[in-house]
């Protein structure tokens, strides 16, 4: 997977792909982070890569043509049916909500190309003639694009095959549900018990608890996957005796 960042701070990427599991995977050549400056784009000597708003109004707004020269050179290497099945995400509050089902379609995907917007905001012209896609991370807003990208970048990257291995398949939300506890060695600590069944080694047991734990769990703290999470006959009645109505 090659991730294509379109940023006016390139800097920003420098050492957070330097660690853990994406750092693993460029290492591998499964992934490669391809950082394009779009300043280097602009057209004057000063770099200028925003301007007042037309009408009127507080915040400066990005320019268009830097955005589309820069999108056009990272993504020149491409042919055109390729560039076609690339997603070019503009990073944004006003996007579709980044859940986990937008991650595995995206993993789906040969390469993606990611614009960090800032300021008040980008140029209409980029959000409807260049980006392909809109997404946002949450209901809040920060400072740019940057952080958004490398949420994409890590949660793509660990989906591609051979780099987090099977473990990702029991995480929450990937289940539908927040994962169950964990625990690990020492058995206790500081007058806090691992559960016994934990201990137990009778896995259909353990298995059992985990499954109730983590329907409790996302009872008390995200009720509103229970809407759409794989629940068996088994977990309705459990849910039930909880209080819980579907």
């Amino acid at each position: 997977m090659r991730f294509h960042v379109l940023t006016l701070f390139p800097e920003a990427f420098g050492q957070p792909t330097q660690f853990s599991i994406v750092a693993r995977a460029a290492q591998q050549g499964r992934v490669a982070v391809e950082v394009t400056d779009i300043r280097d784009y602009t057209h004057d000597a000063h770099g200028t890569a925003d301007d007042y708003q037309f009408g009127g109004g507080h915040g400066m707004v990005m320019k268009p043509e830097p955005v589309f020269e820069a999108a056009e050179a990272a993504l020149s290497g491409y042919n055109a049916a390729e560039r076609a099945a690339i997603p070019l995400i503009l990073l944004t509050p006003q996007g579709e909500l980044l859940t986990q089902s937008v991650v595995e379609e995206l993993a789906r995907a040969p390469a993606i190309a990611l614009i960090c917007g800032h300021y008040a905001g980008v140029d209409e012209r980029i959000a409807e003639g260049l980006a392909t896609r809109q997404i946002s991370v949450g209901d809040y807003i920060l400072t740019g694009g940057e952080l958004p990208a490398m949420l994409i970048i890590d949660a793509v990257t660990r989906l591609l095959p051979g780099v987090a291995g099977p473990s990702h398949a029991n995480d929450s939300i990937t289940t539908g549900l927040l994962q169950h506890p964990l625990y690990t060695r020492p058995a206790e600590y500081r007058e806090m018990a691992t559960p016994a069944v934990l201990l137990s080694g009778h896995h259909a047991e353990i298995q059992r608890w985990r499954r109730r734990q983590s329907l409790e769990r996302t009872l008390a703290r995200r009720p509103d996957l229970l809407k759409t999470a794989p629940l068996t006959p088994e977990d309705l009645d459990y849910l039930a005796q909880l209080g819980y109505t579907a």
